[in-house]
This record gives C-alpha cells, structure tokens and sequence, in this order.
C-alpha cells in the first residue's frame, strides 16, 4: 500500500503545471537522495545558510543567498530586513512599525494577490500611477521619485506583464538614486535559466524566486538573492535565536557594533525551514542551474505531441499550441465549442478532476471557454492518459 493509500488520498496527474495546490514540481531522484542524507545529521542551521547562501550567490551574482519556505516567505523575510536592518530592536518589535519608517512604494499596476507577504511584514504600500492599458494610462518615473520619502523602506517590483508600468532596471535607478532598496517577486519567472541573474543584473536588491517549481526543489522551499546586509538581517530575523552572547556563533556583530545584542526569537520564527528542505533546494538549483532551456523544450513537446495527437480531428475542438521561443514553455489550450462537444469549459475540467485517475487541467482560460494542457508535471504515459480521457469526454455528443 502507497503512503497515499494509507491516508487515503488519490494521486492526481498533473497537467496544470507547478501549481502549488498540486505540490509544484516532481523531484530528482538526487534531490530526494540528498534531503534523506540531510535527515540521518544534525547540523548548525546558520553554518548550512551561509553555504547555501555561497551556492545561491555563484548562480544568481548576487552578493549573498539564503533558503526560505517559499518565494512568498522569501518576500516576507526580505521586507522585514528592510523595515529594520540590523537594528534589534526594530527586530524585536516587527510586525509593529509604529513611528518606524515603513512605508513600501508600488506600482498600481503591480497590485496582485500575492503581495499579501510584502504586507505582512508591517508595511503600508504607496500606490502610484493608474491601472494602464495600451497606448494610455500607467506609471511615470516621476510619480515613483515623488512617492519616496523618508518613509519608504523599499520598492516593489514584482515581473509582471502590465501594460503602463515601468521595468524593473529605471525602477531600480529611480530607487537607487534616493537610496531606497528593491524587492522583486520572480516566483515563477523560470525558465528560461538566464532570469536566475537577468533581475539582479538589472539592479533588484532583493529578489525572490519559489524553490519548488522550474528548479525542482522541495515544494516547502524558495530562493532569496540580494545584497549581503539585508541578508544578513534576514538571517537574524529568521534563525533560532534562543542564544547567549557569550556563545553566539555571531557574537563577533556585538564587537564590530553591527547589533546592540542578541535578537530575540524573531518576526521570521513562523517561516523557519529544515535542514532538508534546505540542502534539497542546493541541490535541485545546481541541476537546474546547469541544464539547458533546450532541453526543457524538447522533453515538453515530446509529452505534448502525444496529448495533442489525441485531440485531433475532435467536432468543436480547436487546438491551439505555443511552440517555441519567445513562448516561456510550450503548452496546449484546446477551445471547446460547447454547441458541438456538448461539453464546456468548466465542465470538461471538473470532469478531468473527477475521472479514474484524476486529472488536473489547466484552467486560467477557462472563462474564454478554453482548457489548457501544460507539460511541466507530465510523463509520456501520463501524457497519453490526458489525451485519451479529453478524447472521451468532448466526444459524447451523439
């Protein structure tokens, strides 16, 4: 019996992608390898920071790296680093900003759903600009020049394709010029591989990547790269600080006069992550790291090739596929005319969902009576499955 059986859970196929309500991405054998090596030790969890740390850094070319619980705790963590340095106090006091400085300046157009982790931290967005559209409306620099005050504690800029917004390199002069820090969400901004040093390259201070989609680390993991100082406050913010000063292994801070004390246990405590996830995510980075975007692409055609082999010829099924460049990955999106399958969008995904075994389907078009097959989480077998049951299921009229 299967761990799933036992909890009495039915394994999903996944045709959706790295969604983390899937549980991301599948796992290397030399990841998992790796994480079970970790489990048999203990360690000092500040020692194995710094050394992954070392390893983000070498992969991205920022100037330090730490290991987080998610990209969503990855921006959490380095707000808080922002809001207060290494400053102690302002540690011990987070989330409560008051009469700190702590505001954030942000896009409007950059408002989502996921910025939720930059605000748990304590802060209160700045909005500028409008909401754009082609040709009309957005962001002007000017706008984000006048938002910072003594105040701001940072700017976000999240990757997002939003017309009217400013990119991420005049975000960072603007921000740069008044000495104010950048935080980017990159959460799913992999592939292609080059984006692990296009954002700080382009002047982010801090950027966020998840751990457990493209790279394939642990789904519980995320990737913080930026500047050594805010790393370091993350560090101080999110590590077990049950220490004395006289055996602190940064007691060193307290001599140099970086920090009055020891933090206590800090705003960071609820995001702490093991020794496994840790060590995990190194190694899930460096196979990523060293692959190829090619040879992504030709593994995702292969799988899609046999889902839309299936799908041709359907009455009322229209097959559109992403194949190549500048496309971040090929997918395939059938559009369903209900009045010939006899069976709509929303429909054909519940159905997916509900069939033996369970399929899960893109759905985030949906509303434009389209359902979406991705490749990312698919074997050719599985592959095959998804063609035959979408098959079945828009051909049962008449």
């Amino acid at each position: 019996m299967s761990v799933y059986q036992e909890l009495g859970v039915t394994p999903v196929i996944n045709a959706a992608a790295t969604l983390t309500r899937l549980g991301g991405s599948r796992m290397a054998p030399e990841v998992l390898a790796a994480m079970n090596e970790a489990a048999a030790s203990f360690v000092q969890i500040d020692e194995l920071q710094a050394k992954a740390g070392s390893v983000i850094a070498g992969i991205t070319g920022a100037e330090a790296g730490y290991v987080t619980t998610g990209a969503a705790a990855a921006l959490t963590l380095g707000t808080a680093a922002c809001l207060a340095g290494m400053d102690v106090s302002k540690m011990d006091r987070l989330p409560d900003t008051t009469g700190m400085k702590n505001e954030v300046v942000v896009q409007k157009g950059h408002r989502n759903a996921y910025d939720h982790a930059v605000r748990a931290a304590g802060i209160t967005f700045v909005e500028v600009g409008t909401m754009g559209y082609p040709g009309a409306g957005g962001t002007f620099a000017w706008q984000i020049e006048e938002a910072i005050t003594d105040k701001t504690v940072a700017v976000f800029c999240p990757i997002l394709d939003t017309p009217g917004t400013l990119p991420l390199k005049e975000v960072a002069e603007i921000a740069h010029a008044k000495g104010v820090p950048v935080i980017v969400d990159a959460a799913a901004e992999l592939p292609p591989r080059s984006n692990l040093q296009k954002f700080i390259a382009d002047g982010a201070d801090l950027v966020a990547f998840s751990g457990g989609k493209a790279i394939g680390g642990p789904q519980s993991s995320g990737v913080l790269a930026g500047r050594r100082d805010l790393i370091d406050s993350v560090a101080l913010q999110h590590q077990d600080m049950d220490v004395r000063a006289q055996t602190w292994s940064k007691r060193h801070y307290i001599d140099e006069g970086r920090v009055r004390g020891v933090p206590t246990q800090g705003f960071g405590r609820a995001l702490k992550v093991g020794r496994e996830e840790i060590v995990g995510l190194v190694a899930a980075l460096k196979i990523f790291a060293a692959g190829r975007d090619e040879d992504d692409w030709a593994r995702w055609d292969r799988v899609l090739d046999i889902v839309h082999e299936s799908l041709d010829g359907i009455p009322g099924l229209t097959v559109r596929r992403a194949i190549a460049p500048p496309a971040r990955y090929p997918a395939i999106w059938a559009e369903i005319d209900e009045s010939l399958t006899g069976i709509g969008s929303y429909a054909l995904i519940n159905a997916l969902l509900a069939s033996d075994p369970p399929i899960a389907a893109a759905e985030s078009m949906a509303d434009k009576n389209m359902v979406g097959v991705l490749p990312h989480g698919l074997t050719e077998n599985e592959a095959a499955v998804v063609g035959r049951r979408i098959r079945e299921l828009t051909l049962t009229k008449g």
